[in-house]
């Protein structure tokens, strides 16, 4: 094989690779689509990385929960809790003495200070936030972390049954030397 054979080669190589990088630079000038700075529609429970100034503040915005926690509490399912839980265990977990995984362990967290466990570095928000996690602080909580406490880095959607909040919160009362009473 000589020389000149090998240029050809070389050079039908060059010119397929040449045609299909024209082809696709082609197409993306002749349907070029601009992608909009705002997106047109939210999905709920997935950060965006956009910081606001909403979120910056040291006091952090509450909102309220629609049921009254108690009442759901008397109907409450530990076992029902137990697999709701499961949605929980990827990042938490209940075991007494329990490392932290991506959350804090929850031993012993209901009427505990909210972001009071020593061993686990919480949001800004979350650390500043002035409260006991009660029935009704978790209710809230777990029915929409983001929106409960704003600034919350945690990035669960949130619980949308009340069904499912009050068998998982009865469900991580257990987990105590001595539960917190349900009055």
């Amino acid at each position: 094989m000589d020389s000149f054979e090998i240029n050809k080669f070389v050079a039908c190589l060059l010119v397929v690779a040449l045609v299909f990088i024209g082809l696709a630079n082609f197409g993306e000038i002749l349907y070029h689509v601009d992608k909009p700075e705002v997106a047109h529609y939210k999905i709920e429970g997935i950060d965006d990385g956009v910081s606001t100034a909403a979120s910056e503040v040291a006091v952090p915005a509450v909102a309220e929960p629609v049921e009254d926690i108690r009442m759901l509490l008397a109907s409450a399912d530990i076992g029902k809790g137990e697999k709701v839980f499961k949605k929980c265990a990827q990042c938490h977990v209940l075991d007494k003495g329990g490392a932290n995984k991506i959350g804090p362990a929850l031993w012993d967290i209901v009427n505990k200070k909210v972001g009071g466990k020593e061993d686990y570095k919480y949001s800004n928000a979350l650390a500043s936030y002035d409260g006991n996690w009660s029935y009704e602080e978790l209710n809230g909580f777990l029915l929409n972390p983001k929106k409960y406490i704003e600034g919350t880095k945690m990035s669960f959607a949130g619980l949308k049954k009340s069904s499912d909040r009050a068998n998982v919160i009865l469900y991580m009362r257990e987990f105590s030397d001595s539960p917190a009473p349900i009055e």
